[in-house]
């Protein structure tokens, strides 16, 4: 029986353009992405170097401007349906189910959210989970165990009584290995909404 459900952020709830920053980067000259350049990302998600850092990196590396970095990185996000918004007020207002929110989320992408949702609307969001995990805020990161495993442990969860849902194969993968029930959603083809309708087996 399920009693806890952990919810991935891009593409289960805000909408995502994942091939956007490559093609904006591209237009400011950076073509290819480098093991060097996924290993900065990488640090920057995990919050081991700051925005300040994450952006000189580029701005010395390709003379990319600090403004033009922003826009390009931030490209990839777009809109958030408030169908699913009512959707998760419900559930959260239920209290049939613990929720958390576990996202591989930097520092510009949230800030970026914080301003264009506005603080109402996020905070309404946000408070919707019992915890809300942004992996540049615990310095982990999917799909590595330990980000589960702290999860678990943090909460005193049982993976057996636990459901993660997200976009990506690897995550819902590593999460599987752990004992933890997966949905692997198909953005595009699936709706966060369709969580009863989809999984209704387990509920």
């Amino acid at each position: 029986m399920i009693k806890n459900i952990i919810f991935d952020f891009g593409d289960i709830f805000i909408n995502l353009d994942k091939k956007a920053t490559h093609k904006e980067l591209e237009k400011l000259g950076v073509s290819g992405i480098s093991d060097e350049i996924m290993s900065v990302v990488q640090q920057y998600e995990k919050g081991l170097i700051s925005s300040q850092d994450f952006i000189n990196f580029f701005s010395s590396k390709f003379s990319v401007s600090s403004s033009d970095l922003v826009y390009a990185w931030n490209s990839i996000l777009l809109d958030f349906p408030l169908t699913r918004l009512a959707f998760l007020k419900e559930l959260s207002k239920s209290k049939k189910y613990r929720l958390f929110l576990l996202s591989n989320t930097n520092d510009l992408h949230i800030s970026w959210v914080q301003e264009n949702w506005g603080l109402k609307l996020y905070n309404e969001f946000k408070k919707c989970f019992e915890k809300f995990y942004l992996s540049h805020e615990i310095n982990l990161s999917k799909p590595s165990l330990e980000i589960y495993e702290f999860v678990l442990t943090e909460n005193n969860l049982k993976a057996k009584e636990t459901i993660f849902v997200d976009d990506l194969k690897e995550n819902t993968a590593a999460a599987n290995r752990l004992g933890i029930h997966t949905w692997n959603l198909i953005p595009g083809q699936e709706d966060i909404t369709q969580l009863f309708t989809k999984k209704e087996i387990l509920f």
